[in-house]
């Protein structure tokens, strides 16, 4: 089941559910429209270690936009800032962004209750495309969880990635144990 948008504005009326900026024009009937952030990342070694530390480098997008390219792998963030702490968050790509060839995420498209933070993009495109800084680039679909939950993901002292920055973050699969 799918929170529709009037259990969106009531769970963002409890607290439930917080977006920062949130705008009503961007509600959907069963989602809302995140926005792409100011700042892209791209690793900066061609090869990448499972259990290194792999390091990023950031840059602005300007306001002329900037072109993505095949075959480079990119980190981008949402503009908004969420929290879910009664929900399982999913971020899908919008329509549009699809249809320009842009995907968003390689596999990480599910939150967990208790994820508080801007949403890291895994930005991948098949052809080259310009992208803007604040453009639509996905939907969070919110859905109900059944149980009681014992430790939400905030509360978590192993949570990797709580508190996420308005800037992409690496993968922390180096902290794993493996």
């Amino acid at each position: 089941m799918i929170l529709t948008d009037k259990r969106i504005l009531e769970e963002i009326e409890k607290g439930t559910i917080k977006i920062v900026p949130y705008h009503r024009s961007d509600l959907g009937s069963n989602s809302y429209d995140v926005h792409l952030g100011s700042t892209l990342a791209r690793y900066i070694d061609k090869e990448l270690d499972a259990k290194k530390h792999n390091r990023i480098e950031y840059f602005e997008i300007p306001d002329e936009g900037f072109v993505l390219q095949p075959h480079e792998f990119y980190l981008g963030v949402t503009l908004e800032y969420t929290e879910t702490h009664a929900h399982v968050p999913f971020l899908e790509g919008k329509s549009s962004t699809g249809r320009l060839g842009i995907d968003i995420h390689a596999t990480a498209g599910k939150g967990d209750v208790g994820f508080c933070g801007n949403w890291t993009l895994e930005i991948s495109v098949k052809q080259p495309v310009r992208i803007y800084k604040g453009m639509p680039i996905g939907q969070l679909i919110y859905f109900p969880v059944e149980g009681e939950i014992e430790i939400k993901y905030n509360e978590k002292g192993n949570a990797k990635y709580s508190g996420q920055p308005n800037k992409p973050i690496e993968s922390m699969m180096w902290k794993n144990k493996f």
